[in-house]
This record gives C-alpha cells, structure tokens and sequence, in this order.
C-alpha cells in the first residue's frame, strides 16, 4: 500500500476468461499494471492482446456477445461489478486507437467535446483545458493559431496527438493505447513514443504493440501473450494466454519461458 491508502497498482486483472459468444477468446488472464509506467502488450496475431486491453476499460461491452469473467480491479474496485457505469470507467480510463480517428469537428471542438459531456460549458474553463491538453500532447505550437482548422486537416502523427489530447482532456487516470503507433510513419511514431514517456508523469499507460522494438524502447513492463491449440483442423479450438509478464529488460534480456525466448527471438510467431 502506498502512503495515500492506494495500492502501487492501477489495475489487477484476476482470473478473466473473455468469450466472443460461445468462442473462449483469452484464458485465465492474471497481471498487475503498475501506476505511473508504461506496461506494452505483445504477442502474435489472435494472441487477444488488444481483446485485455478492451476489458480494462469495458470497451467489450460495445461488442455483441462479448462477456467477461472474472475480475478487473481499478483502484480495488470490480469494473465488472453490477453497480458499475461503464461510461464512468471509460471517462477515467481514457483510449487512444489504431487509426487517428478524431471527430469531423475542429481541433478546439474535438478537445472540448469530452469536457462538454461532462457539464464545462464556460468557455474560459474550456479554453484552459483545450490549451493544457494540447501542450502535453506536445501539439499546442503546431495548431494554437488554427484551433477552428478541422482535426481531418492534420497529419496522421498531429491526428494521433489530437486524439491523445481528446482522451485526456477529461483527465483520466489510466491511457490504454491500442497500436497507436502501426498507422504512422518512423518520425511520427518517434514523437508519439517520446509523448509517452513525458505523460507517464501524470498517467498510467498501456500499450499494445505489435513492434517488439517499440515495446522495449518505451515500456517499463511487458505482457508476452500467445496462442493455444486443440483438435483438429475443422474442430480447432484456439484461444489466448498470457506466458509471461515482467520488467521489460528482463522479460527481453533474460525470459523465463522458452515460448517468449523463441518469440522474442523471431522463431516464431
């Protein structure tokens, strides 16, 4: 326990099956996100990476079918629990997606919208937060002059960094970040990387990555997930797992699972 009352952790996933209808997608999940660092998420594709990633913030629910066993702990709290509103989880646990997809609004408007929802309507409080979250989006020198510009009128990183903004504009604590680099190009996925390493300050992130690479430059733990087989080829059945979760160095230095040495080294996968 920390001085505060809190535990060092941000999120404890204990247990979780997650099943697409009848379809078991991951099995027994169990990790604990550490607050203020960046935890990365690899593994093969269909390893259900991003599928964890989503139950963190309760993105499944939006999924047809999709359920949740188990227990997702946020603050010590059951996310799943029956008293639980999921646009409250999803306001203090923010998400940034694959593909830059800000709203067909200008840059002010797409910051100020969560803020909006949330009942800021005077315009001295929004022009505060919309400053204050493009500045650590490091965005606010490339669009303070053209804030009523549409968010479409922006690069892919400067639209990856506007959709960061978005998300913390409602000040969450915990960003889930879903490949947010695999649609940009090197320079641009260079400044979103340093971005993160700045808001890790003042946030908890989770990324998933298909980029090894990336994971070891920006990440302070990482999550190895992959793949289980049963019966034969018209009847297989394939689900995720998590092999191995550690820090990141040690996890790519010195693994404890022969699986994640032969991934991490290219063998398979």
């Amino acid at each position: 326990m920390s001085a505060n009352g809190h535990t060092a952790n941000a999120i404890e996933i204990k247990n979780v099956n997650i099943y697409y209808g009848s379809k078991l997608a991951v099995k027994d999940v169990n990790c604990a996100i550490e607050s203020h660092k960046i935890t990365a998420f690899i593994g093969p594709s269909g390893c259900g990476k991003s599928t964890v990633l989503r139950s963190i913030n309760r993105m499944n629910d939006l999924i047809p079918d999709a359920r949740v066993e188990g227990e997702v702990l946020f603050r010590g709290e059951n996310l799943y629990g029956t008293n639980v509103d999921p646009v409250q989880v999803r306001r203090r646990i923010g998400m940034v997606f694959q593909k830059p997809n800000p709203f067909p609004k200008s840059i002010y408007d797409n910051i100020a919208y969560g803020p909006r929802i949330l009942g800021i309507s005077k315009k001295n409080q929004l022009d505060e937060i919309v400053e204050r979250s493009l500045k650590q989006a490091a965005l606010w020198d490339d669009v303070k002059t053209d804030l009523k510009k549409s968010g479409y009128a922006l690069s892919g990183g400067q639209q990856q960094r506007l959709c960061i903004a978005r998300a913390i504009a409602v000040e969450p604590e915990i960003i889930l970040m879903d490949e947010p680099c695999s649609a940009l190009d090197p320079i641009s996925t260079q400044r979103i990387e340093e971005l993160m390493r700045e808001l890790v300050a003042n946030y908890t992130i989770v990324i998933v990555t298909h980029n090894m690479q990336q994971a070891t430059r920006v990440s302070d733990y990482t999550a190895f997930y992959s793949i289980r087989k049963e019966g034969t080829d018209a009847q297989e059945k394939r689900w995720g797992v998590l092999v191995e979760f550690n820090q990141t160095q040690k996890l790519f230095e010195q693994p404890e699972q022969q699986e994640t040495a032969d991934y991490i080294s290219g063998r398979f996968g």
